[in-house]
């Protein structure tokens, strides 16, 4: 298994914007990706009603886990997406 932590960098936090986008690239992926929250809940990141449950702000550590074949490739990209600032 595959884990990356990451730093959420949009200046409003996870929202319905970037969460789609967010969501779009995981299922695009065809991988199987877990969200957790630091000291929360895991969800499915392939879900936006999961995501934005979570609540997350700027500044936020979540943990991205996934037992892809590519694992590796797919946290990369799903990384960038989170650690970029959308709302610029």
């Amino acid at each position: 298994m595959a884990e990356r932590i990451i730093t959420v960098g949009s200046a409003h936090g996870l929202h319905a914007r970037p969460a789609k986008l967010f969501v779009e690239a995981v299922n695009g992926s065809g991988a199987k990706v877990k969200l957790t929250k630091e000291g929360g809940k895991t969800v499915d990141a392939g879900s936006i009603l999961g995501v934005i449950s979570l609540g997350i702000d700027h500044g936020d550590k979540i943990v991205l886990t996934t037992e892809a074949d590519d694992a590796e490739a797919v946290l990369d990209d799903l990384a960038e997406i989170l650690a970029t600032d959308h709302d610029a």
